[in-house]
């Protein structure tokens, strides 16, 4: 559709977002996929550890198991789920992995077309992971989750505690649906990693980005911003009337 004479399009806020990175000294890597499905990418090959990005799979590969997809989940299931998306809780990503098991988490990597991750144990933060397999991946999340669960595992990933809603969610437009998850490592800023599913309606927009080697977890913070924000600069909003940017 026509769109305002100056207004961004995919390939500008591409080449702005490769801008910034490559201005900062760190590694950075990054893949959107449009609204209209189509992929845009700088490094998106890139492997790191996958750190914390590694939950949405343990979540969504639990709730696909045999024994959880038909039924409700129990008061203890949710007591692990929840905490280990929304405010990041490792000892309850182990316990899950474990129920899980690594055929698990190997399956659901197949089958959602990933082609370079690798589940590392037993240090799972050390799973390997490409921004390309994981934008690809949170584009279609909620697909992969059995009905009966999707509700629940899409308001989790939209609902990560305040202390750990940067980067992305600093710069998400007014008006659409964010669900996303961080990584970070031990906090060192040696990995500082964001996936994340932006939705509008029926309109959809995902986007992942690594980054290695920060001096500090603060700079990886504000590296994952001034990515995510020249990649969804110029994103239309609810109340707005301008036609779907290209």
């Amino acid at each position: 559709p026509a769109h305002a004479a100056g207004s961004p399009t995919w390939s500008s806020r591409v080449a702005a977002a490769q801008r910034y990175a490559e201005g900062r000294v760190c590694v950075v890597a990054f893949a959107v996929v449009d609204q209209r499905g189509r992929f845009h990418q700088y490094r998106a090959s890139a492997v790191a550890p996958a750190a914390s990005v590694l939950k949405p799979m343990l979540l969504v590969a639990y709730l696909r198991k045999d024994s959880v997809r038909g039924r409700e989940l129990t008061p203890r299931e949710r007591d692990l789920l929840g905490p280990m998306i929304r405010r990041s809780d490792n000892a309850a990503a182990s316990t899950i992995l474990g129920l899980v098991g690594a055929s698990g988490v190997n399956r659901l990597a197949e089958v959602t077309g990933m082609t370079r991750f690798r589940l590392v144990l037993p240090i799972w933060g050390h799973s390997e992971i490409t921004p390309r397999d994981q934008a690809r991946f949170f584009y279609r999340i909620d697909s992969y989750v059995p009905a009966r669960h999707r509700r629940y595992a899409m308001r989790v990933l939209a609902t990560i505690v305040p202390s750990q809603r940067w980067g992305v969610a600093e710069v998400a437009p007014a008006g659409w649906n964010l669900y996303f998850k961080g990584g970070w490592g031990s906090g060192t800023g040696l990995v500082d990693h964001q996936v994340a599913l932006l939705t509008l309606g029926k309109t959809r927009v995902s986007l992942a980005i690594t980054t290695r080697f920060n001096p500090t977890h603060a700079y990886g913070k504000e590296t994952l911003r001034g990515v995510a924000a020249r990649l969804l600069r110029g994103l239309w909003t609810a109340s707005s009337t301008s036609p779907l940017p290209r």
